[in-house]
């Protein structure tokens, strides 16, 4: 790892910081950043994360991609963790520390609200940011592609019925629009766009060319990273001055919703014995987040001020921090997990 590689959650701390004090001093300004989107997709932080994910799918050969089948074992605990176990684990969870623990600490017309956010922020897993955390673990890419696509698939049927059963609905508005938009935004562009690249640098320099292209281009993820956080704690830095202890408290559930389904998933691939590889992505697409659809969603259904667009917004203000620390302790127990496999499923490190 680079020196920049290495001290990441430092500058991840710092962009929070730099965020929260550019939000409270020039909040016009972000206030007009916040404002440039397309049904409720920022587009912005549309590109910043293009120039983020690009770099990860120029890896991706489709040719390999057959060869996901072989991690069946992985794409089931991922799909059991999205979507038995992680909505229903983060409406307990709500229940718990919304409804009861903190229940004397919040607005008692907003407790509902609040546990509304947090189901809709769970039901909706992670997209495009999943491909810099998988990179992150030197994640298997091919299998992470799939993994997303299958999501997004998913996504279209269950996203309504789930949160409908939660939260005792009779019909959910889905926000199609946002649904779509960011589909083809942060998966089907972006991976034509890559693969245009790749042709083209493999056509002119072979396999030499492109992998100097993907050292230079290494960088720009990290910094396009960084960038949209500081953007992102930017656009909510009054919110998080005005209500640091409401947003203390709607956090716990949303880390430990967190750190329960990552780490089930981790555990679970390492029971079955698949790779490593497989594993560290499989751990954190189940414990990340589709923040644009939650957010859109809840404002829909219960307005810009209510509890539930703010409890969303918590999710999109702890996603990088969070995933980074999963992201350290899934490299961390490599050899750990490791000596769980048969010699020849071991990757070589």
């Amino acid at each position: 790892m680079s020196t920049f590689e290495r001290y990441l959650t430092l500058w991840v701390f710092l962009c929070i910081l730099a965020g929260i004090g550019a939000g409270h001093l020039a909040p016009n300004l972000f206030q007009l950043i916040s404002a440039a989107e397309i049904a409720k997709v920022n587009m912005p932080v549309a590109v910043l994360i293009w120039l983020m994910i690009i770099p990860m799918l120029l890896r991706i050969d489709f040719a390999a991609l057959r060869g996901v089948a072989s991690h069946w074992r992985g794409i089931g605990v991922t799909l059991f963790i999205n979507w038995a176990v992680k909505p229903f684990s983060m409406a307990l969870l709500g229940w718990l520390f919304v409804g009861y623990v903190f229940r004397p600490y919040l607005p008692a017309d907003q407790i509902d609200s609040y546990i509304a956010g947090l189901i809709l922020l769970a039901a909706a897993p992670c997209t495009a940011m999943v491909f810099v955390w998988s990179n992150l673990t030197r994640g298997e890419p091919h299998f992470t592609l799939s993994q997303v696509a299958l999501n997004d698939a998913i996504m279209i049927v269950a996203f309504a019925p789930i949160v409908g059963l939660l939260l005792g609905l009779s019909a959910i508005t889905v926000p199609w629009d946002t649904l779509t938009l960011s589909v083809v935004l942060y998966i089907v562009i972006p991976v034509a766009v890559a693969q245009l690249i790749r042709r083209l640098v493999l056509t002119r320099a072979g396999q030499t060319g492109l992998d100097k292209l993907l050292a230079k281009l290494g960088p720009v993820s990290l910094v396009s990273l960084l960038a949209t956080l500081v953007l992102l704690f930017g656009f909510q830095g009054e919110q998080i001055i005005n209500q640091p202890i409401v947003i203390a408290m709607l956090a716990v559930p949303i880390l430990i919703q967190v750190y329960f389904n990552s780490g089930l998933a981790y555990l679970l691939n390492r029971w079955l014995g698949e790779q490593h590889c497989v594993a560290g992505p499989s751990a954190l697409i189940g414990a990340s987040n589709f923040f644009e659809l939650a957010v859109a969603a809840a404002i829909s259904l219960f307005g810009l001020q209510s509890g539930a667009a703010l409890a969303t917004v918590v999710g999109v203000l702890i996603e990088v921090p969070v995933m980074l620390s999963i992201v350290n302790i899934v490299n961390a127990s490599a050899p750990w997990y490791e000596r769980a496999l048969p010699k020849g499923e071991r990757q070589a490190r």
